[in-house]
Order: C-alpha cells, then sequence, then structure tokens
C-alpha cells in the first residue's frame, strides 16, 4: 500500500488562498475516491488570524461549488518541511518566506508555487490575493485554484514516492 502523500498550502494570513486551496484539493481527491491516500493542510507565513476560519468572501465564493472551508489558520513553522512531502505557497513572496526558514536542499525541493501547475501562460505566476479587492478576486482565486489543484493532483499521483 502506498504511503500518504501530504500536502500543505501556504499564503500570507490562511484565510483566503491557502484555505481554498485546501478545500477545493480536499474536495478533488474525496471525488476521486483518493482520501485515504492523501492528508492536506494550510498555513501562513504570518501569525495574523491564528485560529481564525478562513475570510467569510472566500467561504461564501467556495459554497457556491459546495465546497466548505472549515480549516483554522495556522502558521507554516520549521517542522513543517518534515511533516509535509508538496509544500504550496501561492505566491513568490511566500515562497520566500517559507524558503528562509530551513538551507536544506532535500527541503528546498519540496516548495512548489501553486502555479507551477498552472497551464502553460500562467507557470510561475502569483495567485492574486483577493483579500483587499473586489469579490470578482475571490471567484478569479476559486478558477485558478482550481485549475492548478486539478493539475497538482494529477502530478502526485505520477509521483512514486
Amino acid at each position: 500500500m502506498e504511503k500518504n502523500k501530504k500536502i500543505i498550502f501556504v499564503c500570507l494570513g490562511n484565510i483566503c488562498r491557502s484555505p481554498m486551496a485546501e478545500g477545493m484539493m480536499k474536495h478533488l481527491i474525496s471525488e476521486m475516491n483518493l482520501t485515504s491516500q492523501f492528508h492536506v493542510e494550510s498555513a501562513g507565513t504570518g501569525a495574523y488570524h491564528i485560529g481564525n476560519l478562513p475570510d467569510n468572501r472566500m467561504r461564501a465564493t467556495a459554497i457556491k461549488y459546495g465546497i466548505d472551508l472549515n480549516s483554522k489558520a495556522q502558521q507554516f513553522k520549521k517542522h513543517h518541511f518534515s511533516d509535509f512531502d508538496y509544500i504550496i505557497a501561492m505566491d513568490e513572496s511566500n515562497k520566500q518566506s517559507i524558503l528562509s526558514l530551513t538551507n536544506d536542499s532535500e527541503m528546498i525541493r519540496k516548495v512548489y508555487k501553486m502555479r507551477d501547475f498552472d497551464e502553460k501562460e500562467f507557470l510561475g505566476n502569483d495567485v492574486p490575493d483577493p483579500y483587499y479587492g473586489s469579490e470578482t478576486g475571490f471567484e478569479n482565486v476559486f478558477q485558478i485554484v482550481k485549475n492548478c489543484c486539478e493539475n497538482l493532483l494529477k502530478y502526485t499521483l505520477s509521483q512514486t514516492k
């Protein structure tokens, strides 16, 4: 039996982008009856919202698509490197904050940007932070995250660990 694949999504505050990615990935995994093969969480590089539920606007966007976001915000810590196989940063700033916690090349190889799993023309771009924007920003993040999670799931399933 293959071991669980462990994925953590990371943004700044862990109330918009990363919990959306966590919820989306759990939803996709459940739809494929793969729940026993994965462990998925999210975290923030900052400690601003520890213990809080995701932003109400992000939750409302997710609910429209049948996805419940109910995780509580936590901060990404050094121990997460050894706890997870895939560490997925939402933008370059988040990625640099994560990388600043280690110089271990084995741990660094676990860190990706979310849009490393996007379509060719968007590879490597940032997932925009919708927090200070309009409702359309949350919808945009939802669509980006959905596409990237679908591709990330295919990628993880193709990897032998």
